[in-house]
């Protein structure tokens, strides 16, 4: 990695006790931001899916305005689920948060996640090089 790779770090525990960033922007402006759950100062915000999902976009959301980028910028997303009930509510809350952007987007049913009360996890790409809006 060159010099001009910029890192979000933002203190959660887990980027520290397993290494990694909260987002990485690359030299050609694409930001690639770590999975973010609804995880808030150590506590999860939001019980049901779909507040799940808007909690957990958000971090990404804080991560991407930390490199002076938004919502506009993004270009894909990944919604991780544990149940296929969950479908329809994590769906709505995307299309809250990225119907005017319409990124490319996947969602996708895994068994679990490092805790169980955990239901949505969510990855973003955004590029700086424009607007998708």
């Amino acid at each position: 990695m060159t010099d001009s790779v910029r890192k979000v770090v933002t203190g959660a525990p887990w980027e520290e006790q397993f290494g990694y960033s909260r987002a990485v922007e690359l030299p050609n402006g694409l930001v690639l931001v770590s999975g973010c759950t609804s995880i808030v100062d150590g506590q999860i915000a939001g019980g049901g899916p779909h507040e799940q999902a808007v909690n957990a976009f958000n971090v990404a959301f804080a991560a991407l305005k930390q490199l002076g980028l938004g919502v506009e910028h993004v270009v894909r997303t990944r919604m991780y689920i544990t149940h296929a009930r969950d479908v329809d509510e994590v769906g709505r809350a995307h299309k809250e948060l990225f119907d005017a952007v319409r990124p490319a987007a996947s969602m996708v049913i895994v068994s679990g996640f490092v805790d169980p009360s955990l239901v949505v996890e969510v990855e973003v790409e955004a590029y700086r090089g424009g607007e998708t809006a």
